[in-house]
């Protein structure tokens, strides 16, 4: 039986850019330690600043229950200050900035 990835690849849309995203990490922390800024304020998951979507892939919250209602969550919402990947993803995060 194999391990269960301690490392997966984030694609960040509508750019196109990946980054290394580990398990234990947050997808926003990820993309600073690569030198992607998403939009982000409370890092919490209470502002909302950094709401994108999820487009491909699995992710798990580090709180109970982040800023989202149910039909965002449906709709493929995440909130990627407290979203740490399960998966390969890809978020939708048009208001990401480059600093690399």
């Amino acid at each position: 039986m194999s391990e269960p990835a301690s490392e997966f690849v984030a694609t960040i849309a509508p750019a196109g850019w990946c980054i290394p995203a580990p398990a234990g990490v947050s997808l926003l922390q990820a993309g600073l330690r690569a030198g992607v800024r998403l939009p982000s304020s409370c890092r919490n998951g209470s502002c909302r600043a950094c709401l994108c979507r999820l487009l491909d892939g699995r992710v798990r919250y580090s709180v109970e229950w982040p800023g989202l209602s149910a039909e965002e969550k449906r709709d493929g919402y995440i909130l990627p200050c407290v979203a740490h990947p399960l998966s390969d993803v890809v978020i939708d995060a048009p208001g990401a900035i480059d600093e690399r």
